[in-house]
């Protein structure tokens, strides 16, 4: 019995049937970015375990459950990248990006790994756009990077994404939360679950994040860190509200929100959806003003998010949002017979490089066998070539919609005719005749 081969769990393949949906997603986020003076970066796909253990936080879950870590002989270990901030500011700080001038804008679109549980819009290999701003203090800054979110968002043509804002506060500020954390779960500690009775002397704001029931549970009642903020981180969040007011983009205080690893400082944000099932944060993100320096970088204030490109799609999906419809084949030219095989290999050699989006008969099909090809591949037009339209130097060009024919001349200027004629009738309203 031969060995059936499938994709490893919590991997999807993305056909050519969907690819469309990625491109177009693609596409907007990244004019989007632009737009806002961000530039694109790419970074490995794998990095040195150590820069997620430090930048990510070795009490969070993305480092003790859920990384991907290997060793090759006579080489350190190294981890596929769980998330796109950390790979990207250590390509910013040993590429010396640093010393170009604040704020310094790049963003992103690559592949993330991490072992979890997949369900839908969470899976084992996920994508991410990310943006990430380096060198501006001001919460202008933050209100500016939460714009490029919501505006990749409106421009996918999604409704009802709710923006929820919070501040972590600093690490001034912080202590004093973690002590009052403290005090709340250290009576339920047998309660929690084995993680987070460690967090709980490590890093107790880790447990708000807990995925277990149990934990989630007692947490509802546990302090808030809005209570707890210093002048400095207050008045940053002031800052930014009324910020986002100035540019009229909705919101609303969530002081639960703590995201998922170490590095956050200060504003975290998330856009949330309710069209895709319990995973309905389609972008999550903040600042992050000491990732640098754990880095090895001078103290540079920075911030930045990621978008799920799989919850993306599957809101667009379910809200019946349309999406750029690939351009595909344009024409189809069906030789019958040896010669005119030949003579189609040379005419749609020439369309091509004229722009056209041409194909034909490669394996030898009869005619009836090659229309139902082109109908199947969606071609907008058909040309049938045998010897009498070579002969005779002229032939029909087939709407595969409306089923007009349009007579053409073979001529020198045949190829450039025909592909005028085709871009025309590509654009309504436009005039065809004279083309032919």
């Amino acid at each position: 019995m031969a060995l059936t081969v499938k994709r490893p769990k919590g991997t999807q393949d993305i056909t050519p049937a969907q690819i469309y949906k990625w491109h177009t997603v693609e596409r907007v986020a990244s004019e989007a970015a632009e737009q806002f003076g961000f530039k694109e970066i790419r970074v490995p796909t794998f990095e040195d375990t150590g820069l997620f253990v430090r930048s990510v936080g070795d009490t969070t879950d993305v480092v003790q459950k859920e990384m991907y870590t290997v060793s090759a002989t006579g080489d350190s270990t190294f981890t596929l990248r769980p998330e796109g901030t950390a790979g990207t500011i250590r390509a910013v700080i040993e590429n010396g990006i640093l010393n170009e001038g604040f704020p310094q804008k790049v963003f992103y679109i690559l592949s993330c790994f991490r072992h979890e549980k997949p369900q839908a819009g969470r899976l084992r290999e996920f994508h991410q756009f990310g943006c990430e701003m380096i060198g501006a203090q001001n919460a202008r800054a933050d209100a500016d990077v939460i714009a490029l979110a919501k505006s990749v968002i409106d421009r996918m043509g999604l409704q009802g994404i709710k923006l929820n804002i919070n501040s972590i506060g600093c690490k001034k500020c912080r202590a004093d939360y973690h002590k009052a954390l403290v005090d709340y779960f250290t009576p339920h500690k047998a309660e929690l679950c084995e993680t987070c009775q460690e967090r709980l002397t490590k890093n107790p704001m880790r447990i708000i994040d807990c995925k277990s029931p149990i934990c989630s549970k007692i947490a509802e009642g546990a302090p808030v860190i809005l209570d707890f903020l210093c002048e400095e981180c207050d008045t940053h969040f002031k800052e930014l509200q009324e910020n986002l007011k100035a540019m009229k983009i909705d919101y609303s205080i969530n002081p639960k929100i703590v995201r998922g690893l170490d590095y956050y400082t200060k504003t975290v944000f998330e856009f949330i959806t309710t069209d895709i099932g319990a995973q309905g944060t389609v972008c999550g993100g903040g600042r992050y003003d000491g990732l640098i320096e754990t880095l090895g970088g001078a103290p540079t204030p920075a911030l930045g998010f990621g978008m799920g490109l799989e919850r993306l799609i599957l809101t667009m999906e379910s809200q019946g949002v349309e999406f750029e419809e690939p351009a595909g084949c344009e024409l189809y030219i069906a030789p019958m017979g040896d010669n005119a095989a030949r003579y189609a290999t040379g005419m749609i050699a020439k369309l091509r490089d004229l722009g056209i989006s041409a194909e034909y008969d490669l394996i030898g099909r009869s005619l009836k066998a090659q229309m139902k090809y082109a109908d199947k591949i969606g071609a907008k037009f058909v040309m049938v070539l045998g010897d009498n339209e070579i002969e005779q130097g002229q032939v029909n060009i087939k709407n595969m919609e409306t089923g007009e024919q349009t007579a053409f001349t073979v001529d020198d200027t045949f190829a450039e005719r025909l592909c005028d004629f085709l871009m025309a009738s590509i654009i309504e309203g436009i005039d065809t005749e004279g083309l032919i």
